[in-house]
């Protein structure tokens, strides 16, 4: 029994990504190779952040955090559809789903506030750099981390709470591969109106003002670039940013193609294969991103290698 009155379901079933038999074990391999390719990357930057000290600045602070959140992010859905491509029935347990749900919640809104962050740290480096060890000292960093992960924390909190509270009785099919809010929301047999609220309001904080602090902080960026005379400093000014407006199209394009598409204009299948892309290939890229187009990654990895006694 779960909590409230009555009899509820104990489990959930996953729909498969596909419901091609003979595509399972290829996406068996795919998700299996990219999980190992995130992992990889992301352990990767963490493990040179803290060995290489020309690295302990503030960009690369938040680097290791961002890296921390892809990983755990990742693990939160690849274990268990790697397990539904092996199995005949993709089962997940109530609590299991409400787990699911916390983690997914936590670590989508950590990742938007630590982009955000670095959104700011790319202002102040561009914008005042006189200033910027006094602006950006340690304190400062850790407080906007402790608050990028106090507001994942309220949120996970917000909409997982409100999910124990309705009632699953009949239909317990999840019209997706992890448990995701609307399609959870679908199943339940009791009001949902409290809960839509919750996701209104917590949505809109949690999207609309990271995006107006990044929009904001890149527009004054971008506008102190173009009063810059020489063009080896435009184009070294916008090379610090690059490797972070990639990461952050990706990961706000995507969400924002995914979740402000109509739902009429989406059949099951599409909103699953779709909902891949943010879910699995982001946390994927921003390993690779950061690795290929960051000089001093490059030259802490190749100092590390070389350090390395055979």
């Amino acid at each position: 029994m779960a909590p409230g009155k009555g009899f509820f379901v104990t489990k959930f079933i996953l729909l498969e990504l596909t419901n091609q038999r003979d595509l399972q074990l290829p996406l068996f391999f795919l998700f299996l190779g990219k999980y190992m390719l995130t992992a990889l990357g992301s352990l990767g930057l963490i493990i040179l952040t803290a060995l290489n000290s020309h690295l302990h600045t503030p960009m690369y602070f938040f680097l290791f955090n961002l890296s921390f959140i892809d990983l755990c992010y990742s693990s939160v859905f690849t274990p268990k559809m790697l397990i539904n491509f092996t199995s005949k029935k993709n089962i997940i347990s109530y609590m299991g789903c409400m787990t699911q749900l916390y983690f997914f919640c936590f670590f989508v809104i950590s990742e938007i506030y630590v982009l955000t962050s670095m959104a700011y740290d790319h202002y102040v480096a561009i914008c005042n750099p006189l200033l910027y060890n006094i602006v950006m000292s340690p304190k400062v960093c850790s407080s906007l981390m402790l608050a990028s992960y106090l507001m994942a924390f309220s949120g996970a909190m917000a909409h997982t709470g409100c999910m124990l509270r309705l009632t699953f009785s009949d239909a317990n099919t999840i019209n997706h591969y992890f448990c995701d809010i609307h399609p959870l929301l679908q199943l339940s047999c009791t009001s949902t109106f409290i809960n839509k609220l919750v996701v209104f309001f917590v949505a809109g904080i949690n999207i609309i003002v990271p995006s107006i602090a990044i929009f904001v902080s890149y527009g004054l960026i971008f506008s102190n670039i173009f009063h810059i005379s020489s063009t080896e400093g435009r184009f070294k000014a916008l090379n610090t940013c690059s490797s972070h407006i990639i990461s952050v199209s990706l990961f706000f394009g995507s969400m924002s193609f995914m979740y402000l598409k109509p739902s009429s204009a989406w059949s099951v299948d599409d909103r699953r294969i779709s909902s891949v892309f943010y879910t699995n290939v982001v946390t994927m890229m921003n390993p690779l991103i950061y690795s290929f187009r960051n000089k001093d990654v490059k030259t802490a990895l190749r100092k590390s290698i070389n350090g390395i006694q055979f």
